[in-house]
């Protein structure tokens, strides 16, 4: 992971416009070609970001990070305070708590629940940033990638996209599709999954350990 600190603006062209004035901010590019711009507050979200995969472009005082989208971050920098890099190793993933380690176990066994005709193909579906919790094929045979959650936020959502665009590539998967599955999921979250083409469904987790009482529901 590289980590730059500077003083830099940062204009995003794509879905929309976006501008940072100049100010100092922490550029973070990972190793998987992500981008992320962050300040000294506002948690751990970035202000702005680019998923891989991008094309990073250097030349003195500016970088231009592009990707097959058409989108594009250009990051105007004043002056470089700190520039280092770190390897970090393969990360082992995220430890579930009980509920969401067992929601995986039962849809995992019963994962026509989620979708008449569905079959699991694997659990822990490994990717180069991480495991999927669920790969499946649909009825018609279409791989379908799922993310399961406890509480379903926007955060989740993400997670699932950047699974997505790295199993895409893999021609013996793609097209893949991408299912959220939560007890309960946010309206923003829902929001954003529609707008990526995620399909949400939301499970009755004690429904679920009586297995053929189990309720879905599709949005």
């Amino acid at each position: 992971m590289r980590l730059v600190i500077a003083r830099c603006a940062v204009d995003y062209e794509g879905r929309l416009s976006a501008h940072l004035p100049m100010a100092t901010r922490l550029i973070m590019v990972k190793r998987d070609g992500c981008v992320a711009i962050h300040a000294d507050g506002g948690a751990y979200k970035p202000l702005n970001w680019m998923n891989s995969p991008n094309v990073v472009v250097e030349a003195p005082g500016r970088w231009m990070v592009t990707n097959p989208k058409g989108e594009q971050l250009i990051i105007t920098i004043d002056e470089v305070l700190s520039d280092s890099s770190h390897e970090l190793g393969v990360d082992p993933g995220l430890q579930k708590d009980g509920v969401e380690a067992h929601l995986q176990e039962l849809l995992a066994g019963a994962c026509h629940t989620l979708e008449d005709g569905m079959i699991l193909v694997r659990r822990e579906h490994r990717t180069e940033i991480g495991p999927v919790d669920l790969l499946c094929r649909d009825a018609s045979g279409r791989a379908v990638a799922i993310e399961i959650k406890r509480r379903g936020e926007i955060d989740g959502v993400e997670q699932l996209v950047r699974y997505l665009e790295f199993m895409e590539r893999d021609p013996a998967l793609r097209p893949v599709r991408g299912m959220f599955v939560a007890q309960v999921i946010k309206p923003q979250a829902k929001t954003l999954a529609a707008e990526r083409g995620i399909i949400c469904v939301e499970v009755d987790y004690d429904a679920l350990r009586g297995i053929e009482r189990a309720q879905t529901s599709l949005f």
